[in-house]
């Protein structure tokens, strides 16, 4: 498939009186050819939440990104874009499952998520610590020093909050799990009232 220029571009489809459904038919139809012709690196779609509006994105490999609103999502595409590609386009096609799956988990029907993730973003002890929080059963917590325990470092306390607080995957991999060993919430990224909410979804 291939895209036929002769057709209006689309600055200039934007600068005239064109019904949004014409537009919205035009765009399905060039993320579909970005697709097939696999210049499209990374989709984006945004999700309404009981926490706010998240920006959810993916690679090929899987959802590579969830941010919140207080991130700046315009901030969060252009990271993305300097670290893995400027081919970037909204497509809700592709992350209609993930945005499914996020729907039964904020219904409180579905505990555990079943996508494909992609790491791109965490290297090294990072990494360690994002690959065991899906381990932490839902409804369940466990304290930084519990988490550096099973990731493998003991005393890498400090660590593991620094890799909850840059966890490229929020909610899906599930930091807000991870509390100080009073029992007290810690920092979140969403902010304490999104990490509150979470937890309170998940004891219900």
């Amino acid at each position: 498939m291939t895209i036929n220029h002769n057709e209006p571009d689309i600055a200039e489809l934007l600068a005239t009186s064109v019904e949004p459904e014409v537009l919205q038919r035009l765009h399905r139809r060039l993320a579909a050819a970005a697709a097939e012709q696999h210049t499209l690196d990374i989709a984006y779609r945004t999700f309404d939440s009981p926490i706010g509006k998240l920006l959810l994105a993916a690679t090929e490999r899987g959802i590579v990104r969830v941010a919140f609103e207080v991130e700046d999502h315009d901030a969060v595409l252009q990271l993305l874009a300097e670290k893995l590609s400027p081919r970037i386009l909204h497509s809700a096609g592709r992350l209609d499952p993930a945005a499914r799956e996020l729907d039964e988990y904020f219904a409180g029907t579905r505990h555990h998520f079943d996508l494909p993730l992609d790491f791109s973003l965490s290297r090294g002890f990072r990494l360690s610590v994002l690959e065991h929080l899906p381990q932490i059963a839902y409804g369940h917590t466990e304290s930084y020093a519990q988490v550096a325990l099973a990731a493998g470092s003991p005393r890498a306390v400090r660590a593991v909050g620094t890799a909850c607080a840059t966890n490229p995957l929020p909610v899906i991999v599930p930091c807000h799990r991870v509390v100080k060993s009073d029992g007290s919430f810690g920092n979140y990224l969403g902010g304490t009232e999104a990490k509150r909410t979470l937890l309170s979804l998940e004891a219900a």
